[in-house]
């Protein structure tokens, strides 16, 4: 009896150690990859395989996480540097991840021949929206190449574009980098109109920067003709404020009659947005650099009625990216 006890006993100890290292493989080989990420590395998913066996997928993916943490930090284009010159005061998002970036299928209902550069030469496209396009259908525009957006958001001192609130909502749910954009009205003081825009406007760690859309407007009930250098006073005013709001240095929108009278050579630490719809911007705007080039007033697409302005990022995925990072959370980046 005791010899048949202790043949039993260690019967039992075996099955007992048996299913225990069974339960750690199990264990080991079902833990799922950790949900963390930074914002250097694009999060892709890599297909499972064998343990211990090696796939050309993983190889790929190492190859990848390399390359972008040794991606040189230094930035190559001037265009590049002009862009989130402080840091956000407050962050809402504690990383902010690569968007994909959609090839535009977009078309135009008055095409234009631009000649050896053309805006298809450019990888990232967008629009810019306001209360004229009525309804967006944003995830369709997304799939249709708008990377980008800025909307229109405020007028002057008084005026809210009243499908603003929409269109900010809508853009961030189709994961479409967006920013605002303000109109300046010359008759009103540049502090009203700062206020007026930042009680608007929600401060997001993951917007794009503010901007000022600085222009002639014929149909204006402000019959003021400003000098230059009033002009340029009174927007500096106004994106002072909403650098110190935002964290974020302005973009400028400039039109070429209103750049040629007030901007030539102004402001060339702040990043521009040029509409050029006849010709590329370095025929209308010489030895200026740009960020972002309207391109069309009459572009067509799925998802939005009627016709929607058309634009493009100067630069390659590489660039677009570079450029989000340092207008995000912790990016940093010199004035020149």
């Amino acid at each position: 009896m005791a010899l048949t006890r202790s043949i039993a006993n260690a019967l039992v100890a075996l099955v007992l150690v048996g299913c225990t290292t069974g339960a750690v493989v199990d264990a080991l080989q079902s833990t799922r990859p950790s949900g963390e990420t930074t914002s250097s590395i694009v999060r892709s998913v890599v297909p499972q395989a064998d343990v211990g066996a090696s796939t050309s997928a993983d190889s790929a993916a190492a190859g990848y996480a390399i390359s972008a943490l040794t991606a040189p930090e230094t930035v190559t284009s001037p265009a590049e540097k002009q862009v989130a010159m402080v840091a956000p005061q407050r962050a809402t998002r504690p990383s902010v991840s690569r968007p994909q970036i959609v090839a535009q299928r977009f078309r135009d209902a008055k095409p234009i021949d631009f000649g050896r550069v053309t805006p298809q030469d450019h990888l990232v496209h967008g629009v810019d929206v306001s209360r004229w396009q009525g309804e967006i259908d944003w995830a369709t525009l997304r799939s249709q190449g708008a990377n980008f957006t800025f909307i229109k958001a405020t007028e002057g001192g008084d005026y809210l574009d009243p499908m603003f609130s929409q269109n900010w909502r809508g853009a961030g749910q189709a994961g479409i980098m967006r920013g605002a954009y303000h109109f300046i009205y010359w008759c009103r003081p540049a502090e009203e109109q700062a206020n007026w825009f930042i009680r608007n406007v929600p401060r997001e760690a993951d917007a794009l920067p503010p901007v000022i859309d600085v222009e002639w407007n014929q149909k204006s009930r402000c019959s003021q003709r400003l000098t230059p250098q009033q002009i340029r006073a009174k927007m500096q005013i106004f994106m002072d404020a909403l650098e110190r709001h935002y964290g974020q240095r302005p973009i400028i929108y400039a039109t070429p009659d209103f750049y040629e009278d007030n901007l030539k050579g102004q402001f060339q630490d702040y990043p521009f947005w040029l509409r050029s719809v006849a010709a590329h911007p370095s025929k209308r705007y010489p030895n200026r650099e740009w960020v972002f080039w309207q391109y069309s007033g009459t572009g067509l697409s799925r998802g939005v009625r009627g016709e929607i302005d058309l634009n493009v990022f100067r630069g390659d995925e590489a660039a677009w990216h570079r450029w989000l990072a340092r207008k995000a959370p912790g990016g940093t980046l010199a004035k020149n």
